[in-house]
């Protein structure tokens, strides 16, 4: 019997959170580790299924790097990286849509579908989603790096994305995005999350990682934080206390909440229902950015 109760006290524990919720977007960036390991893509999409059916508009944004560079590596390709991002020349774009629109983002979906879901693919070519300027990237020394079609996010059509939640789906959209002269160009995933975000003012932004969140001591993962004013993440982040693939995320998180996102979510993706836990218990699994 007490193991009922116990189920029953978890659900008395979310009611809050699903009513505060209902009808609103979160914006979930899917990559690293829960990505990788079937079980974890399993229970991911039980998530995003859940956060739908509970009447809240959840949208993903999906990364794949790591599929891009293997298929890469099976063609006698090399991939090149300058300061975490992608040296994408005619080819590699090429691979690169491939991998995100053609395989990865039909995986996603076919994924959610198989939970009840209602979901569709996009990329940034469709309706115009994304639109696209190639990015200028200044290397470490201060000079220009030419890394091909890289891009920066110039807008994002918020009625495509609007229209489809409207309707019962869930949006699923591969980082790639639309230059003005039909260029399509590879933008970082954390970014195109942001934007995003950004352009719904979306609720909450959710960034699957591959750690437990900030920490307070980047070397010690028992000083995770659990939650942090955007006026202190700026200060670390400016003095050097942020690290490595985290500065993107933090950059986004930080252009997210300017835009007008209530909350931003770090959260482990390694962890089993980590966006269930995030959002709808009063403890959390990694860290929230506050305004």
């Amino acid at each position: 019997m007490q193991e009922y109760i116990d189920k029953a006290a978890v659900l008395v524990e979310a009611l809050p959170y699903i009513r505060t919720f209902a009808g609103k977007t979160v914006v979930i960036k899917y990559g690293g580790a829960a990505m990788a390991a079937a079980g974890l893509r399993d229970a991911v999409m039980q998530d995003v299924a859940l956060m739908r059916f509970v009447g809240m508009n959840p949208v993903v944004v999906h990364g794949g790097g790591p599929e891009v560079s293997a298929l890469m590596e099976r063609l006698g390709m090399t991939p090149r990286f300058v300061d975490g991002l992608r040296v994408t020349d005619a080819a590699t774009m090429e691979i690169a849509q491939m991998v995100l629109v053609g395989k990865t983002n039909r995986e996603i979906v076919g994924a959610l579908v198989a939970q009840g879901a209602k979901a569709i693919g996009l990329s940034g070519h469709d309706g115009g989603l994304i639109r696209a300027t190639r990015h200028l990237h200044r290397g470490r020394d201060g000079e220009l790096v030419d890394l091909g079609f890289v891009g920066d996010v110039a807008a994002v059509d918020a009625q495509v994305i609007e229209s489809l939640t409207a309707s019962g789906f869930v949006p699923v959209i591969a980082p790639i995005g639309l230059g003005a002269d039909g260029q399509p160009y590879n933008i970082n995933a954390d970014t195109v999350a942001a934007e995003v975000a950004a352009a719904l003012r979306a609720e909450k932004l959710v960034l699957l990682t591959d750690v437990e969140g900030l920490r307070a001591d980047p070397a010690d993962p028992r000083s995770r934080v659990s939650r942090i004013a955007a006026e202190d993440l700026r200060d670390w982040l400016a003095a050097g206390r942020i690290e490595g693939g985290m500065i993107p995320k933090v950059e986004a998180c930080l252009r997210a909440l300017e835009a007008g996102v209530r909350r931003v979510h770090i959260v482990d993706g390694r962890v089993p229902h980590a966006l269930l836990l995030e959002v709808f218990t009063d403890q959390g699994v990694g860290t929230m950015v506050v305004r």
